[in-house]
């Protein structure tokens, strides 16, 4: 059995007490769908078209085939795929089977891929043969000389090469008339067990692994349906390259309610503009990045996207401006979550939120769920004081996949989850992000939150994209250093910077002492966030060059 390492029978016993926790799992969900609504769209792209009924005939092929083929419970299946049919319903289809199931990006190569399939002891992976000018295949054939463990190669499409499997063929296969109707009930894992592990992403290095039980989703997905009042005429698309964070709404609302899913192979700003008119897309979900590019693109009003109700960012911090201007270009109100892969979504803005609320905060903590902002010792600071931000509650997940230790050095053992973001509460009793709080830079014994500076950057009119970060000081230890990339055939200058920065009226300590002109911000973790590593590594090198440090 997949046993969570941070839930005890005490909390299973409290949260399901409380009602935020029951025995459904996403797969019941999806049979209750295709119970209620067998000849009603489920799941497309640009190949596919599903409904209901048929989805479930594929989860069910696709659990016994992977069975039949041979795996046992509690095996690892690691899944590179971009947005697909296949990538969505194997994910059910392992929850049925009792396999893990852990979704990889696309964008991974061979050194993350070989360190991700030795770690965890994969037993099977999923690939295309090629996708966008890129051998998957050849990849894993030179990696698996390595690993003797992992068996199985599973591949999407329709065509495969020699020595792999056929996820295809598997769909086609009767395999339904091979087992009893119940086999799969003896197989299925429990709502507080889990089948799902996600990697983390971020710039620190190698990836982390997060156990994600049915139940804290199961339990978030329901409360989202409510407050963002999502009904089975909704078509929610799956634009961003993620497992969960701004795709939640996607896997987590729609088998609630029998919605539509529609997935988005590759995000390019226009091609995501004509499958939103297309498609009658009612709900969106994306990162920051994704919402400039669309928002900004010049041929945004060629297309008629009336059908929006709403675009769900989250991801990383969204600057106010740029909502603002996204919200009016686009005609539909933006909302935003925060939460984190390894913990789930702790905090929201909700449909009917006034603006002030939508693009300034990141609303209220889910039912169940609270928020704490903490200093150095771990401490409560006062409202309107800033403190490192702590989250517990029904949606946390239940650690890191076989690494107890790394689980309780974020964990406290009463629950509390330690986010390592900046943030404070508003006169509203709103959670305001400030950012990471290893980017703060410390100038002279005074705090500067890079996020506050990225935002006005963003908001001028000659700038496409912004991030501050600390340069070493043999004087003030740290000063601020501003990257920014102009907007195409734009110029922008120190001098252009400090006197907008000025006119905004923040404190002089804040200004940025040296700006460095990029073409692109480097971004980690499918565009999700700015690369700061990058950057403080290369101020780094040409203060050194310079003699300055």
């Amino acid at each position: 059995m997949a046993k969570p390492n941070r839930y005890t029978p005490e909390m299973i016993e409290k949260y399901t007490t409380e009602g935020y926790w029951g025995p459904r799992t996403f797969s019941d969900l999806w049979d209750q769908s295709a119970m209620d609504y067998p000849n009603k769209e489920a799941v497309v792209d640009s190949k596919t078209r599903l409904t209901w009924g048929q989805a479930k005939q594929w989860i069910d092929r696709l659990a016994l085939g992977l069975l039949d083929q041979g795996l046992k419970k509690d095996q690892m299946l690691v899944v590179q795929l971009p947005n697909s049919v296949e990538l969505c319903l194997l994910r059910i289809a392992c929850e049925k089977a009792g396999l893990l199931f852990m979704p990889v990006l696309r964008t991974f190569r061979r050194r993350e891929m070989e360190y991700i399939l030795s770690h965890v002891e994969a037993t099977g992976v999923v690939i295309p043969w090629q996708f966008r000018d890129f051998d998957y295949f050849e990849m894993i054939k030179e990696i698996r000389t390595s690993l003797p463990g992992l068996k199985y190669v599973f591949l999407v499409g329709d065509e495969v090469p020699g020595g792999t499997l056929s996820i295809k063929a598997m769909t086609e296969r009767p395999l339904e008339e091979k087992y009893p109707s119940s086999y799969l009930e003896g197989t299925k894992t429990k709502a507080t067990e889990f089948s799902l592990v996600v990697p983390t992403t971020g710039s620190t290095g190698l990836p982390k692994f997060v156990e994600i039980p049915s139940c804290s989703h199961i339990f978030s997905g329901k409360y989202f349906v409510k407050a963002y009042q999502i009904t089975g005429s909704d078509i929610v698309a799956v634009l961003a390259p993620a497992a969960l964070g701004p795709n939640i709404i996607a896997y987590c609302c729609v088998p609630w309610v029998g919605a539509k899913m529609v997935m988005m192979e590759h995000f390019e700003p226009e091609e995501a503009l004509k499958l939103i008119e297309r498609e009658r897309v009612t709900i969106a979900g994306v990162v920051p990045a994704q919402l400039v590019m669309t928002a900004r693109h010049p041929n945004l009003k060629e297309y008629d996207i009336s059908s929006l109700r709403f675009i769900r960012v989250t991801g990383a911090p969204l600057a106010y401006q740029v909502a603002v201007e996204a919200e009016e270009n686009i005609g539909c109100p933006i909302i935003q979550g925060y939460g984190a892969v390894d913990f789930g979504t702790g905090s929201t803005s909700i449909l009917g939120d006034p603006r002030g609320v939508r693009l300034l905060t990141v609303g209220e903590p889910l039912p169940g769920c609270e928020v704490k902002l903490a200093d150095d010792e771990g401490n409560e600071v006062p409202r309107g004081e800033v403190g490192e931000i702590m989250l517990a509650g029904p949606v946390g997940v239940s650690g890191y996949y076989r690494d107890p230790d790394t689980t309780w050095e974020v964990w406290t053992r009463d629950g509390w989850y330690r986010t390592g973001d900046r943030g404070k509460l508003d006169d509203r009793g709103k959670l305001v992000i400030l950012g990471r709080q290893k980017d703060m830079i410390i100038r002279g014994g005074q705090n500067i939150y890079p996020a506050e500076i990225e935002n006005l950057l963003i908001s001028h009119p000659r700038v496409s994209g912004a991030a501050v970060v600390g340069m070493p000081d043999p004087v003030m230890g740290e000063r601020a250093c501003a990257y920014v990339a102009p907007k195409e055939n734009q110029m922008f200058t120190f001098d252009e910077m400090i006197s907008f920065l000025k006119q905004k009226s923040i404190a002089p300590y804040k200004l940025p002492e040296r700006l460095e002109l990029v073409d692109s911000i480097p971004m980690v973790g499918a565009d999700q966030k700015v690369d700061k590593k990058v950057l403080k590594q290369d101020i780094s090198e040409k203060l050194k060059a310079e003699g300055k440090i």
